[in-house]
């Protein structure tokens, strides 16, 4: 059953809604975050993420998604209208898929933000480490499904692992 959100459901009905979809697929989420200001996000257990890679990613096999160790999955839920940063990662790639909703994303080989591109439900979007994005809320609540690619077996990405460009929420950058 496909997930429908609607631009007035409270951020806290969008989570509870996502955290249901979630559990009846079978996924254990091992942490969530509704404090950020663009949305949030939830962290699947990385056990699974040969599961989360059947469900979001059919047909690209989770060893193919492995560039040096471990995937790490997660859901993005960005709220209409609401950006997050423009950025970038050392030690990460990942790849996105839109699920639920609507939301557009900007790429760039360099600090010059790009046209933000509309995603269509189950789009999917490769980022390579160190390639600038940014995913974009458009007039709705959107939902998408991430995986870290990690690309430092020695030492895997992790939040702080975010080099912010820009950011309309005054958090730190360059």
């Amino acid at each position: 059953m496909p997930l429908t959100f609607y631009p007035t459901d409270p951020k806290l009905a969008i989570f509870e809604k996502v955290q249901q979809y979630l559990e009846a697929n079978g996924f254990l989420v091992t942490a969530r975050d509704l404090a950020r200001p663009w949305g949030g996000f939830f962290v699947i257990d990385e056990t699974q993420a040969q599961q989360f890679a059947q469900k979001f990613f059919p047909g690209i096999p989770a060893a193919d998604l492995r560039i040096s160790g471990r995937l790490s999955p997660k859901i993005l839920i960005v709220q209409g209208s609401r950006r997050l940063s423009w950025q970038y990662h050392h030690r990460r790639a990942e790849i996105w898929k839109l699920v639920a909703g609507e939301a557009g994303i900007a790429v760039s080989p360099n600090d010059d933000e790009g046209i933000v591109q509309s995603m269509i439900a189950g789009d999917v979007i490769r980022l390579d480490r160190g390639q600038r994005h940014r995913l974009v809320g458009l007039e709705n609540w959107g939902m998408v499904a991430e995986i870290w690619q990690h690309t430092d077996a020695l030492h895997p990405s992790d939040e702080d692992d975010i080099v912010r460009v820009q950011d309309d929420f005054g958090r730190s950058v360059l």
